[in-house]
């Protein structure tokens, strides 16, 4: 482990803070920011590095263009349910652009009834792939977090030209609600350029399309989707599946992340012969932080919940793991955490700080972010030094 020297407290100690966002509370770049403050309280000289990250859900975009340079360019496309919005792709230097599917298909655009889940469809995220084709890139990484859909793809895969039509050669209607009425696939109008650019799947998940741990059952009641109709909505998207693959002569049912999104990861899969990723990986490698972490004596990650769960493909544990590997010690300052966080430990994160009071509601938690994500930063520093 690299530690800091202890005879001055002007010694030069570097820390680099890569945390992922609240959710529902601060984007990853005002946490680091909180953080920032508190590891100054504790060493006023330090050195701070700071990585905006994601795993593929909200603020992918932000954190490839903050690490890479690039723009932002602004999209007019259609939102859940065909009304007009503007969203966001990141153009990146090196010609590759980001697509976030939240910013056309987001859960933030859903009341989360049943009806506004089995109606949703991620049409818009098809013309914001169609907008970066357009401008010429050569690869479109897409991150798959935070979606309202359960469509498979089928919407996406509409906006580049896939004509999905009924028993009477009619269309079906989008969403969900329209998967099991499709028996027959026209590919004949897909936009070819997708064949030429290379897709990333960015996602946290590995769950397959259909089953006990598809789309639907694992996914479904978050979004909205009745308990009651579960089976029903997963034998929709088991049809859909054999109707895809029969017109793609591909399977990707099974694949690991088909069930991403809502089916978006079968859909780019199926139909745009993507490869799916860890969306932490993704960015680290984009961002060359094995590189960053040089002469960092400290990383401090964080999100806003932490359980077991995180130890399999979330923010936090990709960057642990990159630091394990140099030697250098990962801390976490999170809003809160289970009881049980054995496996965040095991890979990689050697302290938890939680920085939400027990006891406040979550309205009151929010309020008090700043100063209590500050608190905890100090503590963690306070820590790793006494411990040298």
């Amino acid at each position: 482990m690299k530690s800091p020297a202890e005879s001055s407290p002007r010694t030069e100690f570097s820390v680099l803070l890569a945390a992922d966002s609240f959710k529902g509370s601060a984007s990853s770049e005002a946490i680091e920011e909180y953080l920032e403050a508190g590891v100054l309280r504790a060493l006023p000289h330090a050195q701070i590095k700071k990585v905006l990250i994601a795993d593929g859900g909200e603020g992918t975009v932000d954190a490839f263009i903050s690490g890479c340079g690039g723009e932002i360019k602004s999209v007019q496309v259609e939102d859940l349910f065909g009304r007009p919005i503007v969203a966001r792709l990141g153009m990146l230097p090196n010609g590759n652009a980001v697509v976030e599917m939240a910013e056309a298909a987001g859960i933030r655009f859903s009341s989360c009834t049943d009806e506004d889940a089995r109606r949703a469809s991620t049409y818009g995220v098809g013309q914001l792939l169609r907008a970066a084709l357009d401008l010429g890139v050569h690869r479109i990484y897409v991150g798959l977090g935070g979606s309202a859909t359960s469509d498979g793809g089928c919407g996406m895969a509409e906006a580049l030209g896939a004509l999905f039509l009924d028993a009477l050669g009619k269309p079906v209607i989008r969403g969900l609600e329209g998967l099991p009425h499709i028996a027959h696939v026209d590919m004949s109008h897909f936009d070819r350029r997708v064949y030429d650019t290379e897709i990333i799947a960015l996602s946290d998940v590995n769950n397959p399309l259909s089953g006990k741990h598809g789309a639907i059952y694992t996914f479904g009641l978050q979004k909205g989707l009745l308990f009651s109709r579960l089976r029903e909505y997963d034998d929709w998207m088991r049809h859909y599946a054999h109707t895809v693959s029969a017109a793609t002569k591909d399977n990707h049912a099974l694949s690991a992340g088909a069930g991403a999104a809502g089916g978006l990861g079968f859909g780019l899969l199926s139909f745009c012969g993507a490869s799916t990723m860890l969306g932490i990986q993704a960015l680290l490698d984009a961002v060359h932080f094995d590189e960053q972490l040089r002469g960092v004596n400290l990383v401090i990650t964080g999100e806003g919940r932490m359980d077991n769960q995180t130890a399999y493909g979330k923010a936090p544990v990709g960057v642990a793991r990159r630091a394990t590997l140099q030697g250098i010690s990962t801390y976490a300052v999170v809003g809160s955490h289970t009881e049980d966080i054995s496996k965040v430990h095991e890979a990689g994160i050697q302290q938890v700080f939680a920085s939400a009071p027990a006891g406040l509601s979550l309205e009151e938690c929010i309020k008090r972010t700043p100063e209590d994500v500050a608190a905890a930063a100090e503590r963690a520093v306070r820590f790793f030094i006494r411990r040298f």
